[in-house]
């Protein structure tokens, strides 16, 4: 079993290395640079009268400055990654020591009516999201937010095995999201594809062949012009004829370079992610699938990616006025740019949304795979769907310190319904949460944290936050009942794991403990699989009428008087309360 820490220890002392070295070579590279100038100017100083040395040393100089700027180029952009892989083992070791509250929360994708989302602190800071999250894009962040929202229970086996394969290619996952973190992209994925699925061709098919028949015409002219057949004159005014041409398409070519401009550097940097996609082998199913949705062109699809960029590079060479005056007025360069992004659209641009879904993808489900690396003692479930909902051993939360967590086992049967009662801070809430988080993490394909899991599949509903709401003039009390009449509705069209804490909180006591009954009873009554928290013990009445109710709780002493928890889940009733002790304890009352 791998030390996650000790291997982001020593990969940071590897690529912190690594960076070193290219950056030494850098300097030698510039250092040679200026002095193949330095070196160039001096002999052409001295060899002037003679202009076919000039001309010579010249083009030595110019080739071998080109030679070491290429080499310059290509070191830094290898220093540049490097970095990005420094500083991802970096930020490894911060999170592993508890320190991630800096990181993105998630908090746009909060949503007070999800089945279970606000009340587990899947988003926002100090949450699930925020631990877990690695995503260099926010396409991948979304798709990330996804997955942990889907309540999904199919097909978890094939996310299990796509997980724990990713989880076993840490040092691919790393290049990939070092290599998605250098990405700066100006326009946004939707915003590409829209702009690709709309766009409207500017150049008719027929005038494919015109820029290859002006661009021999107008070698034709010159090569009369220099034999003196015809006068430079026509050669000239040949110019005029190609602006004039290209000027009837100029608007429309003006509209589709400018968005050619924002999304070049996207289709560039996205074909080396392909690329690792592509170059990779996978053995589990899901990946597999996800790789040959970028496989099913003749060609690959880095390869189309990279083509594109190219085509879009040429039109934005138009911005060069003497490129632009001499090119189109002798090549019609416009024209024969656009004409080939203008076929490069028709033909891809309802697969550009396939291939940018998949490296979305991997981006976020490289950040569960680094999940399960950095885990190694959390377990994948065994799904069964013959065995209880949940069985599971020493089950604790996955963002409680190990070294002060209190784990506990828990079997839950399927139509079983427990009721957990206890002290205040004796931790019924934190409970609730890891019954929940351990519902969503298998139903992704993670590992849940616990030393062994049986699980069968069900989807997770919550009522366990509410609050009143000024925007929609709604009270506390109705939002609760909305909320309890949401869980209601869900479970009449299939099953679902519910998780209640403290319901009917906006009503007085007697009016609570009743309703309160009455709405567990329906659950129960509906055959719904779940657990409540409550301090109401009158609650725990209805497990001595309905077989399938089970009371939990979590206890507290005071010792030496102090207040004492031991976190652990015990059948049976709370007896001890803890409102009055903290009142006199903090002097509060007398």
């Amino acid at each position: 079993m791998t030390d996650p820490n000790i291997f982001y220890k020593d990969k940071l002392q590897t690529y912190q290395q690594v960076v070193s070295d290219l950056q030494k070579r850098l300097v030698v590279l510039s250092t040679l640079r200026l002095l193949t100038f330095v070196i160039t100017g001096i002999v052409i100083y001295f060899t002037i009268p003679n202009w076919s040395t000039v001309a010579a040393c010249t083009i030595v100089g110019l080739a071998i400055f080109i030679f070491f700027l290429s080499k310059y180029t290509d070191t830094k952009s290898k220093r540049e990654l490097h970095k990005a892989l420094v500083n991802i083992n970096e930020e490894e070791l911060k999170i592993s020591s508890g320190d991630f509250h800096h990181r993105i929360s998630g908090d746009t994708f909060q949503d007070p009516k999800h089945f279970y989302s606000l009340d587990i602190d899947l988003f926002g800071i100090g949450s699930f999201f925020q631990y877990i999250n690695r995503t260099s894009s926010k396409e991948g962040q979304v798709q990330l937010a996804n997955a942990l929202k889907a309540n999904n229970v199919s097909n978890i086996k094939e996310r299990q095995e796509a997980i724990k394969e990713l989880s076993q290619k840490t040092e691919w996952t790393q290049l990939y999201a070092a290599t998605a973190s250098l990405i700066n992209t100006e326009t946004p994925a939707l915003a590409i594809i829209h702009w690709l699925k709309t766009h409207k061709n500017v150049i008719p098919k027929y005038m494919k062949w015109l820029p290859w028949v002006f661009t021999i015409v107008s070698l034709i002219l010159l090569v009369l012009a220099i034999v003196k057949v015809l006068d430079i004159a026509f050669f000239g005014y040949w110019l005029f004829a190609g602006l004039a041409i290209t000027g009837r398409y100029l608007k429309k070519i003006n509209v589709l370079a400018a968005n050619s401009d924002k999304t070049k550097d996207t289709f560039k940097q996205y074909a080396s992610l392909l690329l690792q996609i592509e170059n990779e082998t996978f053995s589990s199913e899901l990946l597999q699938k996800k790789q040959e949705q970028i496989r099913s062109e003749s060609k690959k699809a880095s390869t189309i990616f990279t083509e594109f960029s190219k085509h879009l590079d040429a039109l934005d060479n138009r911005n060069n006025l003497i490129g632009a005056i001499f090119g189109n007025g002798y090549l019609l360069s416009d024209i024969k740019n656009t004409y080939k992004v203008e076929q490069w659209i028709s033909e891809y641009a309802y697969k550009v949304e396939d291939w940018f879904e998949v490296v979305s993808f991997f981006d976020a489900y490289n950040s569960l795979g680094n999940y399960a690396f950095n885990h190694p003692s959390h377990v994948f479930p065994e799904i069964s769907k013959e065995a209880p909902v949940i069985q599971a051993k020493n089950l604790g939360h996955p963002l409680l310190n190990i070294d002060k967590r209190v784990d506990s086992d828990l079997t839950i049967d399927n139509q079983q319904f427990f009721i957990v009662t206890g002290a205040n801070m004796a931790g019924k809430s934190t409970f609730l949460r890891t019954v929940s988080l351990h519902i969503v993490m298998a139903n992704v394909g993670l590992p849940v944290c616990a030393e062994t899991s049986i699980y069968s599949p069900v989807k997770l509903i919550t009522s366990m936050r509410t609050s009143d709401s000024l925007t929609d003039d709604s009270s506390y009390f109705f939002s609760e009942l909305t909320r309890l009449k949401f869980i209601v509705d869900a479970i009449d069209k299939e099953p679902y794991f519910i998780i209640l804490d403290e319901i009917l909180k906006g009503t007085n006591s007697t009016d609570k403990a009743i309703g309160s009954r009455k709405f567990v009873e329906k659950l129960v009554a509906g055959n719904a699989t779940g657990i409540i928290a409550t301090h109401d013990l009158s609650l725990c009445e209805i497990s001595e009428e309905l077989n399938d109710v089970k009371n939990y709780y979590f206890d507290a002493e005071i010792v030496n008087d102090e207040l004492y928890f031991d976190y652990k889940l015990k059948k049976g009733i709370c007896q001890n309360m803890n409102a009055s002790f903290l009142l006199k304890k903090m002097k509060i009352v007398d």
